[in-house]
């Protein structure tokens, strides 16, 4: 037993020296293993680092030899440049030069010609002294005498080439006028009624008569109070008069009485009632009147108030003719004219359509409808190009716009179409008499016939007193004087006659 435990120990011992002895072995080999690869290793890097540190020398040695190269380049563009600089500068002395030159040249040339010009004008100084002094006549007498001689000579000469450069100027120009005019007309030919206005009411029978007065006239009394208009009864059989100065206060009267003898309840309060129902109806369809044409003519952008008094303008007439449908006419008229002439054609449009706006409120208000209506549309802040553009319609202000032209033009074409207006005895025979009278009021006029409805002047003048160069000219100034004084439609032909007559008797 212990024999073996000795043989244990001592096997033990040997192991571990055994084990010991190879440790050590292994770590030697180890270290030397380490020590050769680590000296590997210094040698791969030294001969990396050889072969970095060539590479690196040689491209920097590339780059050195890019930079010169470059560098040379760069050295022979700037010479070429510099070259190129001084032979531009070269050529801008050159040039200078030149100018210089033909500066002194032309400043020499200007000293020459007004020393030139002031020898001619004392030649001409000297040759004018000795006209004078040869003539007896200064140069403005004898410039007089010269240009009268002239005159006299070919004064026939003169006249008849001015007449015939007048009249075809004059012929053009209407043919184009009427070409424009004819155009605007056909194109807007809409049918023309006269509106009478009549405001008149029919009834049934007679005896209505009796319940619309009432009892001690209260009915009629309490009616036209009401409507502020007169109400004739026993003017017309089986119809009822409405009599008013306002047009919108005769129509609501109207239409409430219709509306009374259809009820048949005829007496104050229900008077009252269908007279407020018929002034609410009557403002609507002024309104809507006021849309309407605005929306006809496509303006958009107007204030209300001003559409509203546009509407108005349903119920005002002038001569007959329904001042809203004359408006709108004109509207039309105007634009297509416009078109024609390349005016503004919203302008001339807008222009024609307010130009006799001022009859909405004319007799609420003082002054001429022209001057109310351009308060009127500044009020409701229109462009001052519509204000120019209508206020001259009846010639109280001076053209100053293509657009006041042509409004006037569409004015006078849509007042003068046949059946358009309807006009007094009175008013006929007058303007037949200014026409007259106007003719008469020249110097060498004999005597003058206003013919063809006014359309026409025959004037008469005094051969010995009027030459026919003076003819022309009268005609034109008795044209121009029935223009300023006269309102018409339409134009009216100025026809002078100038004849001499010779009696001789023989005995």
């Amino acid at each position: 037993m212990e024999l073996s435990l000795v043989i244990a120990g001592l096997a033990l011992v040997a192991g571990a020296a055994a084990g010991w002895f190879f440790r050590q072995e292994f770590a030697r080999r180890g270290r030397e293993g380490a020590l050769k690869e680590a000296g590997e290793i210094r040698t791969r890097a030294e001969s990396e680092k050889k072969e970095a540190v060539l590479k690196a020398k040689e491209e920097a040695i590339a780059i050195r030899e890019d930079a010169k190269r470059e560098e040379r380049d760069l050295r022979t563009q700037f010479a070429k440049r510099e070259e190129a600089l001084d032979e531009r500068e070269q050529g801008i002395l050159r040039a200078r030069a030149d100018i210089d030159r033909q500066a002194t040249e032309l400043q020499e040339g200007k000293k020459e010609t007004k020393r030139l010009q002031e020898e001619l004008q004392l030649l001409r100084e000297e040759e004018l002294s000795h006209l004078e002094k040869t003539s007896s006549l200064s140069e403005e007498e004898a410039t007089k005498k010269l240009m009268a001689v002239v005159e006299q000579k070919h004064a026939e000469t003169l006249q008849r080439r001015l007449r015939g450069l007048e009249e075809e100027g004059e012929a053009t120009f209407t043919r184009r006028a009427q070409e424009i005019l004819l155009g605007a007309m056909q194109r807007y030919g809409a049918s023309h009624a006269v509106d009478a206005t009549t405001s008149s009411v029919s009834i049934p029978s007679e005896d209505i008569k009796g319940r619309i007065i009432g009892k001690e006239g209260r009915n009629i009394k309490a009616f036209e109070r009401a409507s502020g208009c007169e109400v004739l009864v026993d003017e017309t059989p089986n119809t009822i008069v409405i009599s008013s100065f306002d047009p919108i206060r005769r129509e609501i009267a109207k239409r409430a009485l219709t509306r009374l003898i259809e009820d048949g309840r005829i007496q104050p309060a229900r008077i009252e009632e269908l007279v407020e129902a018929a002034r609410s109806e009557v403002e609507e369809i002024v309104r809507k009147a006021g849309v309407d044409a605005v929306e006809e003519i496509g303006v958009t952008g107007l204030d209300p108030r001003l559409v509203y008094l546009v509407g108005r303008l349903r119920f005002r007439t002038s001569f007959g003719q329904s001042i809203l449908q004359h408006s709108l006419e004109a509207a039309h008229l105007a634009g297509m004219i416009a078109s024609e002439l390349r005016a503004d054609i919203r302008i001339a449009k807008l222009g024609a359509l307010v130009h006799d706006i001022g009859k909405a409120v004319d007799h609420e208000v003082e002054g001429t409808h022209v001057e109310i209506g351009r308060k009127l549309l500044k009020r409701f802040n229109v462009e001052d190009a519509v204000i120019q553009a209508m206020q001259s319609h009846h010639e109280e202000y001076p053209f100053e716009t293509p657009e006041s032209i042509i409004v006037k033009v569409a004015e006078a074409i849509s007042a003068a179409r046949p059946g358009a207006r309807r006009d007094t005895v009175e008013n006929y025979l007058k303007r037949l008499s200014d026409l007259e009278r106007i003719a008469n009021s020249f110097e060498g006029v004999e005597k003058s016939y206003a013919i063809q409805a006014g359309r026409e002047v025959r004037v008469f003048v005094l051969p010995e007193r009027v030459d026919d160069a003076r003819a022309a000219n009268l005609a034109r100034e008795i044209a121009e004087k029935i223009e300023q004084d006269l309102h018409y439609p339409g134009e009216i032909k100025v026809n002078l006659i100038r004849e001499k007559r010779v009696v001789e008797y023989a005995r």
